[in-house]
């Protein structure tokens, strides 16, 4: 079952009506296909219009749904051969960056990503971690770098900055920049603050239709300018949070369709859109040096807002 987001109440109706219908049908000898037919046509149509005009703060909303895929679906869904690596070296095992060796396709590469969980339990586990370390391992055996991007931003605790959280968000930005192999970014749920861009400084950013990505939270900007959260809306209005304002500003090289309805609505379809724009990013990379990965990634990121 589809859990249906506030603005897409009019649909929730409508499918409500047509499982009604059908449960009638399955009990009795009125023959209503007719009428479950229109209704179906109806809905559909409403979908597609409503998905085809969604407000910044609606896209927000679909990037935060809970069945949008996750990190794990998209390794079981993209990649072959996956060989989890754990640890950061630094304080401890952090489950918020997944990541390791896989297959794409033909290639070899190293993927990383945000986990955000499935449930509460794990939730709570997932906050920054590790992605350092795996890219270095990344440039050193000569591998592309696939990463995905899916957080609300870093986690502003105490904690956080007692295990150095800050230095290691700019040096996973570091890293990025440094690398000497092509690295490939895709956001595909929430792009946020420093927990995003220290897995999106590459040479190519993707983004998902229905993806957000900013400096900060549409609710903490609101907080900030008008003293309240209420005032959400307006802030990713402002901010300039789509995929589709991004594009335009030079923030991002690519935006991957979903389907109708979102990513959480057809998993299987939308993964395999990403992996199809993930290999064909990384095929025009393929003949460029190091050096030249360098210096595109450097001109790339030189270039926004000048």
């Amino acid at each position: 079952m589809v859990s249906f987001l506030e603005f897409e109440k009019p649909i929730a109706e409508l499918e409500a009506r047509i499982v009604d219908l059908r449960a009638t049908a399955s009990v009795g000898d009125i023959n209503i296909d007719g009428e479950i037919a229109t209704l179906e046509q109806r809905a559909a149509k409403l979908l597609a219009d409503t998905y085809a005009k969604l407000t910044p703060w609606q896209k927000t909303q679909v990037a935060r749904h809970p069945d949008r895929p996750h990190f794990k679906d998209y390794v079981a869904g993209l990649f072959d051969n996956f060989m989890p690596l754990a640890g950061d070296r630094a304080f401890a095992d952090d489950q918020a960056i997944l990541g390791g060796f896989a297959t794409l396709g033909e290639r070899k590469v190293m993927v990383i990503g945000h986990e955000k969980g499935d449930d509460t339990a794990s939730r709570v586990r997932h906050n920054f971690g590790k992605a350092i370390r795996l890219m270095e391992l990344a440039d050193r055996f000569g591998l592309p770098v696939v990463t995905l991007v899916d957080t609300s931003g870093a986690f502003p605790g105490v904690q956080a900055e007692e295990r150095g959280q800050a230095e290691a968000i700019a040096r996973s930005t570091e890293a990025c920049l440094k690398l000497g192999v092509p690295m490939v970014a895709a956001v595909v749920g929430e792009g946020g603050s420093g927990g995003a861009i220290a897995l999106a400084a590459a040479n190519r950013v993707l983004m998902f239709e229905h993806a957000v990505y900013s400096v900060i939270s549409p609710e903490g900007c609101a907080s900030i300018l008008w003293r309240t959260a209420d005032k959400a809306s307006d802030a990713a209005t402002a901010m300039q949070v789509t995929a589709q304002h991004l594009k335009g500003l030079g923030v991002i090289d690519r935006i991957v369709a979903e389907p109708v309805g979102g990513a959480h609505r057809e998993p299987v379809e939308a993964i395999a859109n990403l992996g199809a724009a993930i290999e064909a990013e990384l095929e025009s990379l393929g003949s460029m040096d190091a050096d030249a990965l360098r210096t595109d990634r450097a001109d790339k990121f030189l270039a926004i807002g000048a």
